[in-house]
């Protein structure tokens, strides 16, 4: 018998389909093919050039994971692409502060009036949520660097009624070493009724972005007689040895705040009172 009355045969191996593509939602509940891991999503961010997201299981742990294959969704394999690009609200656009965005307006002169926070990370941190709002109000953002000698800084500024002061402190609560600096500053020749200090309870200023915006349940225990930066760094697993570690371990928590909702509301009351003493 001729084989040539089957025709020709085709002996490849059997075609594989390719997963489809499926953008990435919030709340959509997916299985990591590799480790098991079951839970939904609860934040999508870009992150050097990566899009990286969370999934949060239902004892409320999370993990991070990259966009891609791997992921089943409903049983099925698919392969994971950026969010589907939303069309513009149709209300008026807001500030990462939530105030209303002032379209074309133009960064304001600065007023001789200043905010000084504790440091570069605070100042960065007012600039990522308030930055907007404080160009059109003219109002600058300086870092003292430490608050020791705030006292003396601020007899140097010579405050007054076109010239004040609003300064945010680190862990500012009853009975600290901070408490005591701020009541020497306040008693400082027209301080009176021109400087405001207000400060937040946490440690260090990045105990201020809520856990839930880096996808942990709760900032790590940092021991004491450990500096709290590197003690934090370690917990998370990154480099800590260096001054250049402390600060590449900061601009990828600085670049999980996107607006007011990814701050504890102790520091975002606090600065909205100093801007409003500053520009009323």
């Amino acid at each position: 018998m001729s084989y040539d009355q089957w025709g020709p045969m085709d002996l490849a191996a059997p075609k594989k389909t390719a997963p489809p593509d499926v953008p990435i939602e919030l709340g959509m509940v997916l299985e990591d093919s590799q480790s098991g891991w079951v839970g939904a999503v609860t934040r999508v961010e870009k992150s050097g050039g990566m899009h990286v997201f969370s999934l949060e299981d239902r004892r409320g742990r999370s993990r991070s994971f990259e966009l891609g294959f791997g992921f089943l969704l409903e049983g099925r394999p698919i392969r994971l692409t950026p969010p589907a690009a939303r069309k513009a609200p149709s209300g008026p656009k807001r500030t990462a502060s939530g105030s209303v965005a002032v379209e074309g307006s133009r960064a304001r002169v600065a007023r001789a009036s200043r905010i000084w926070v504790e440091g570069k990370h605070d100042a960065e941190l007012v600039e990522r949520v308030w930055g907007d709002d404080l160009r059109v109000e003219g109002i600058v953002v300086e870092p003292l660097h430490g608050v020791d000698d705030l006292a003396a800084a601020v007899a140097d500024f010579q405050p007054g009624p076109e010239r004040r002061l609003g300064i945010l402190v680190d862990h500012l609560v009853a009975g600290s070493k901070e408490s005591r600096i701020a009541e020497r500053a306040l008693a400082v020749p027209g301080a009176s009724g021109n400087v405001l200090i207000v400060g937040h309870p946490y440690v260090d200023v990045w105990q201020a972005i809520r856990p839930q915006t880096l996808g942990i349940p709760a900032w790590p225990v940092v021991p004491r007689g450990t500096d709290w930066k590197t003690g934090i760094l370690r917990a998370f697993g990154w480099p800590h040895e260096t001054a250049e570690d402390i600060g590449l371990g900061w601009q990828k928590l600085l670049g999980a705040v996107r607006s007011y909702a990814d701050l504890e509301p102790a520091l975002l009351g606090r600065v909205e009172e100093v801007i409003d003493f500053l520009t009323v």
